[in-house]
């Protein structure tokens, strides 16, 4: 992974000592609330509805072992013993007090994380498969990709100030596990004909008040090209987009509103006028940043470990895991393993400072010093032996983090909902949890197969409910909480927006709906037809009437 250097290190000190200051001046009353607002936002520190939120960049997901356990020990001092992580790949901690702010940024410091650009109208943390370096999928590890964009757009003079915040995802991959396509800026690493080495570029994907699946504006930009074309399209967006109406003032919407054709013709000419030789990285710096992802030590093992073969047959939940958490890696002798953060008990992306210790010293001893947080609220150890696996799981299983649901019905994302967000009009974390523990029957998750449910508390669409193939969102009625269900829609590579399927329903309703629809799905698939593919297959007649019989 990528490792500071005295520059990278020097400046994130700097802020933190910066904002020391600020803190001080706030709690000294020499600032008023609405000026210490947007010093606050540039460190990634929100006031919720109970207390500050600290929202921590991780870049790119990637974490090692002595990252991973400070955030534990932040989580355990400075907070209630746990943490969040979100579907950008960064941790939220959610009961921080202000004055604890400044040495919680320098404990951050101290082992190369921090909190900026986590908020604001600027360029926020990178997204990047969290299967990086480990897939045989890849075609380029996006990581130096990811790297390259992080030091470019972190405090940009030109950037820091969007009409909107803006965020990035970049995958290598024909798997995309980013959300590529509902990001402002999706970059999928491809190669031409020729074997040359480029980027798809998508522009204007976003969810929100007003959701889009993206446009390819370029299908093949050659890579050492990729900053000034991202600088032409961050300047024509600098240019046009709306900064009177913040519900129109997304990239998305300057896309749909030139339409595709024409937002690409002015980001070409844009692009055409920027002088590529200052614009771009040098060949130095690239080999630079990519020295920091060289391929590992891996040890040549067997492409089939008996030691794990033999556990599997001696242990069900072991074999269960193994078929939805463990995944194939590049390397013979080796898989990745994701770690399930949906309990069918537990909060959606919640871990607690117990928890990520354990995962830490799982990935110090087992996975080459490496751990990832992927865009759907789970952690991966991406390197791990098959003859280790065993061990792993039992350790996992100790811990609560066993739980065998990866793509199932009950891996849910979850915005926190009403339940912490100032913004939000309905909870969010009570749904998914009653959704999990209707579906805990293992053997009935895995007869379901791949099922994506994704839940919002508000139209901001944390949740990414519009991309669920069950989305859930929550919306106010007069006071009461009622939840909108759709259906169809993808955050892969086969993106697609969900349909709303009718009225919305109280919560204790939202369970039997989803049963209905499960219902439904397995009695009108075919082979082992995904639900995705069924509900495209079928359209939304059968499951709207299954789900609102009873009311006509």
């Amino acid at each position: 992974m990528y490792r500071y250097d005295a520059i990278d290190r020097e400046f994130v000190a700097d802020r933190a000592a910066e904002f020391r200051g600020q803190v001080a001046r706030r709690l000294a009353g020499e600032l008023t609330e609405d000026q210490f607002k947007p010093l606050r936002l540039m460190n990634g520190l929100y006031l919720q509805l109970h207390a500050y939120m600290l929202r921590v960049a991780i870049p790119y997901g990637s974490m090692d072992s002595r990252q991973l356990r400070r955030l534990a020990h932040i989580a355990r001092t400075y907070d209630k013993g746990y943490g969040h992580f979100t579907t950008r790949q960064n941790l939220q901690l959610n009961w921080i007090k202000l004055g604890d702010t400044p040495d919680i940024l320098d404990q951050l410091a101290e082992v190369d994380l921090h909190a900026i650009q986590t908020s604001g109208n600027c360029i926020r943390n990178v997204t990047a498969d969290p299967y990086a370096g480990a897939t045989a999928e890849e075609i380029d590890d996006p990581r130096v990709w990811s790297e390259v964009i992080r030091q470019w757009s972190t405090l940009h003079p030109e950037f820091s100030f969007l009409p909107r915040k803006f965020k990035f995802a970049v995958t290598a991959s024909a798997k995309d596990r980013t959300a590529a396509r509902v990001h402002d800026i999706g970059l999928v690493l491809r190669r031409s004909r020729d074997g040359a080495l480029g980027f798809e570029v998508i522009v204007g994907g976003g969810q929100g008040r007003t959701p889009y699946v993206g446009p390819t504006i370029r299908e093949h930009l050659p890579v050492g090209s990729l900053l000034s074309y991202l600088q032409a399209i961050l300047r024509v967006y600098n240019r046009h987009g709306r900064r009177d109406n913040i519900y129109k003032a997304r990239i998305k919407i300057l896309v749909a509103a030139l339409g595709k054709e024409e937002f690409a013709r002015q980001v070409e000419e844009e692009w055409s006028k920027i002088d590529s030789a200052p614009a771009d990285l040098p060949d130095t710096e690239l080999a630079r940043i990519r020295g920091a992802f060289t391929p590992l030590a891996f040890d040549s093992l067997p492409a089939r470990s008996e030691t794990f073969e033999a556990a599997k047959a001696a242990s069900p939940a072991l074999a269960r895991f193994a078929r939805n958490n463990v995944k194939p890696h590049k390397k013979p002798g080796y898989a990745i393993v994701e770690i399930s953060l949906k309990a069918h008990h537990a909060t959606p992306g919640d871990a607690s400072a117990e928890q990520m210790e354990t995962v830490a010293d799982l990935a110090e001893r087992y996975s080459l010093d490496d751990v990832r947080a992927t865009h759907e609220q789970n952690l991966v150890l991406p390197h791990v032996k098959l003859d280790d696996l065993p061990a792993v799981h039992g350790a996992l299983e100790a811990a609560g983090l066993a739980t065998p649901n990866i793509g199932l019905i009950s891996d849910i994302i979850a915005c926190p909902g009403l339940d912490y967000c100032a913004l939000a009009n309905a909870r969010a974390i009570p749904i998914a949890q009653a959704i999990a523990q209707r579906f805990e029957d293992a053997d009935r998750a895995e007869l379901i197969g791949e099922l994506k449910i994704k839940i919002s508390g508000c139209i901001n669409a944390c949740g990414h409910h519009h991309v669920g193939n069950i989305g859930i969102l929550g919306v106010d009625k007069k006071g009461e909480e009622f939840y909108q269900l759709s259906l169809g829609g993808s955050g892969q590579e086969d993106a697609s927006l969900a349909q709303i399927l009718g009225p919305g329903m109280s919560a204790d309703k939202v369970p039997d709906a989803i049963e209905a629809l499960v219902d439904t799905y397995l009695s009108a698939r075919t082979g082992q037809e995904r639900f995705l593919d069924t509900v495209r297959r079928l359209g939304m007649a059968p499951f709207k009437e299954a789900v609102y019989a009873d009311a006509h």
